[in-house]
């Protein structure tokens, strides 16, 4: 008798869409990238860890109608089913961000083991087995919120502009990821940097891809997100881009983007054991 094949139970991947400098399009790659992989028929949790809750609100939840969410949760105060709310694609959901997390970063100061809050909030709430993938929006800073999100996370998608000083907070970020590495999530990885706002035609946009090429080769997107007014537009109305006009650029490019994200996962787990990344072999020297 052969026995039955045996199955690791469902784990989702969870993302953090993170960049120390503002304007870099962190919120529109993580709602809309999330909407996109949803799109695909996965399961998405987009959670909303900026106090401004701009990913929130463009999915259709201003911060002024949200009672629950994020605070709550990472506060002890609402469990994870009561804070979650359903979006208009049926496979996405959403952790919204309320007024009160605005005062958060003072309040987890004097929580034990704060830099894991959120983690053990979803581990205790198994989130992992309910979704495949799990997108955390991180505030532009790097305070206890984002580092919440990068100890909870398996890997971390770095958007960027085409620009000089857009390289001084790349250069920022790298540090701060091998930092949480090496003290509190050695799983951590890049997942990989994504250009946004990008203009192909300006000699400026071609030098700054051409040097993090050379320095990060194996982890640009080669999905470029364009300057488009859609992607602009749809947040007012409460929508991500694919919702508001599929057929923009805007929308076209973050589809591009899940489907290259989904290729890139197929590719690592259908290698050979030996030849998978560690986490010291895909996070750049």
């Amino acid at each position: 008798m052969v026995d039955a094949e045996i199955h690791d139970p469902p784990h989702a991947t969870i993302i953090a869409v993170s960049n120390q400098k503002g304007g870099e399009g962190k919120t529109t790659t993580a709602v809309n990238l999330a909407a996109s992989l949803a799109a695909s028929e996965r399961r998405v949790l987009l959670i909303d860890l900026d106090p401004q809750g701009n990913a929130s609100s463009s999915v259709g939840y201003s911060r002024d109608q949200v009672t629950i969410g994020t605070y709550e949760l990472m506060l002890g105060q609402a469990s994870l089913d009561s804070a979650i709310q359903p979006t208009e694609l049926p496979t996405l959901s959403v952790l919204p961000a309320s007024a009160d997390l605005t005062g958060a970063e003072i309040e987890l100061v004097a929580i034990e083991r704060r830099e894991s809050v959120l983690r053990r909030a979803l581990e205790a709430a198994g989130a992992s087995n309910r979704w495949d993938f799990i997108i955390l929006d991180c505030p532009p800073s790097l305070g206890l919120l984002t580092l919440n999100a990068l100890v909870a996370a398996d890997a971390v998608l770095i958007p960027m502009q085409a620009r000089y000083f857009s390289l001084e907070g790349l250069g920022a970020l790298h540090g701060t990821i091998e930092a949480i590495r090496n003290s509190f999530n050695p799983r951590l990885v890049i997942e990989g940097i994504v250009f946004c706002m990008f203009d192909r035609r300006t000699n400026l946009a071609k030098q700054v891809v051409a040097e993090v090429e050379e320095h990060f080769p194996q982890y640009v997107f080669n999905t470029r997100i364009p300057q488009n007014i859609r992607l602009s537009e749809s947040p007012s109305f409460g929508k991500p881009a694919i919702l508001y006009d599929i057929g923009s650029k805007g929308a076209i490019a973050y589809l591009d983007l899940a489907d290259e994200l989904l290729q890139r996962m197929e590719a690592r787990s259908s290698a050979p054991p030996e030849a998978k990344a560690t986490p010291e072999a895909r996070s750049p020297a």
